[in-house]
Order: structure tokens, then C-alpha cells, then sequence
């Protein structure tokens, strides 16, 4: 069973300042990330798109210096977004595109079958006309000793 947990956390990301202006949006992102990590006990992060825009907004060198986030565990899977936010919306684009690459799994994994049967089938025949050129010269060889 699912178990599902949501907190809301103001997470500080006043570390990011310490690094050089051209790195410190990169380095709110992964601030973010380790400290969902560490306060839900998960092995994996998803950020929503709009948190995402919310810390790029002012571009790469002014990250905000505080962030309110919700985080829903779900598993061993934790995704946060914005206070405001639903999961459903939030993780509409994800969800779908895992859905797309599911499904090209599935139609790949369908191209693999047909190709081996369909080798299947010309190796079955393949055999049955060795088999019927044998029969062929072996009645051939039976006339000709009659």
C-alpha cells in the first residue's frame, strides 16, 4: 500500500549566496533537494515545473532566500512544489511523459515479438523446404532404384 505523508516546510537557501553568482540558482535546486531528502527519508527528489520557475525567476544570480514547500511522500519518492500547489497539476507534464515512455517500452517490446516470430517463421520454413527437397530426392532415389 501507498502510504502518504505531506509537510510543509520553509526551506532557507541563504547557503546558495556563498557561491559564485553564476551558480547559485544550480546550487538552491540541489539545497532543496538535500534537505527533502534528509527530512522525509526518501531516495529520490521531484520538483515541480513552477518550483523550478520560482527559483530561476530572477535569474541564475538571485535565487530567493527562502522557499515554501510542500512535500508529498509517496513510497520512497518525495515531490515538492510550491505551498499553493496541487500534485495533480504539478506533476501533470511528468506523469505524462513517464505514461509516453511507458508506452514506448510496451509498442518496443511488441516490434521485438513480432520480429522473432516472424524469424521464427521464416526459419519453420526454411526447414520445411530441406525437409521437402530430402523427401524429394529420397522418393526420386526410390523411383530410380525401382
Amino acid at each position: 500500500m501507498a502510504t502518504k505523508e505531506e509537510r510543509i516546510y520553509v526551506i532557507p537557501l541563504r547557503l546558495a549566496y556563498e557561491k559564485p553568482r553564476k551558480k547559485r540558482a544550480r546550487k538552491a535546486i540541489k539545497i532543496i533537494k538535500s534537505f527533502v531528502k534528509k527530512h522525509m527519508k526518501v531516495e529520490e527528489v521531484k520538483l515541480s515545473p513552477a518550483l523550478n520557475d520560482e527559483i530561476w525567476k530572477r535569474g541564475i544570480e538571485k535565487p530567493p532566500r527562502k522557499v515554501e514547500v510542500k512535500v508529498v511522500k509517496e513510497e520512497n519518492i518525495a515531490f515538492a512544489m510550491l505551498k499553493q500547489e496541487k500534485k495533480e497539476e504539478a506533476f501533470k507534464k511528468v506523469v505524462k511523459e513517464e505514461a509516453k515512455e511507458e508506452e514506448k517500452e510496451k509498442e518496443e517490446k511488441k516490434e521485438v515479438k513480432k520480429e522473432e516470430k516472424k524469424e521464427k517463421v521464416v526459419e519453420e520454413k526454411e526447414e520445411n523446404k530441406k525437409k521437402e527437397e530430402k523427401e524429394e530426392k529420397k522418393e526420386e532415389e526410390g523411383k530410380e532404384k525401382k
